[in-house]
């Protein structure tokens, strides 16, 4: 009887450890979607790319769709990665209104195809600002001199 009680709680200590890992996916399988894109999405441009008001539009669409998963400032969030990381700052307009557009079911994020294209490419538009606004205001480092 014992050993049974044992093997019942180590299977669904087992069972919670794997389910928690599960959830919590490692940095390269969330950003591995990068490497998925194709060249020809890759190269789009960004149509609304001198818009001034994308970005602001950008900002209303993710608050309500992406904000409760990455955050209000794409810090991270519940559930979605950091949108203010290399692989997503370096990232091609194209490559990101892809990912935006594909979503990536593995990792958790849902396909956004059904948003009409413009309102991706204003996400996609306000995703990138994340990287101007952190730069704007992060403190000159050793390769970043003041007024450069």
């Amino acid at each position: 009887m014992r050993f049974a009680v044992a093997a019942v709680a180590f299977t669904v200590f087992v069972l919670s450890s794997s389910s928690a890992m599960a959830r919590k996916k490692p940095e390269s399988q969330i950003y591995a979607q990068f490497a998925h894109v194709p060249d020809d999405a890759r190269a789009r441009a960004n149509p609304l790319e001198a818009d001034p008001d994308a970005a602001l539009a950008g900002r209303k669409l993710y608050e309500r769709h992406c904000a409760q998963c990455h955050g209000a400032t794409g810090e991270s969030g519940r559930k979605g990665p950091s949108l203010l990381v290399p692989e997503i700052q370096t990232a091609s307009p194209g490559a990101l209104f892809w990912v935006i557009t594909n979503g990536n079911v593995r990792a958790g994020m849902p396909v956004w195809s059904k948003l009409p294209e413009p309102q991706r490419w204003q996400i996609t538009t306000y995703v990138q600002s994340f990287g101007e606004a952190h730069t704007a205001t992060a403190p000159p480092g050793p390769d970043r001199a003041p007024g450069r």
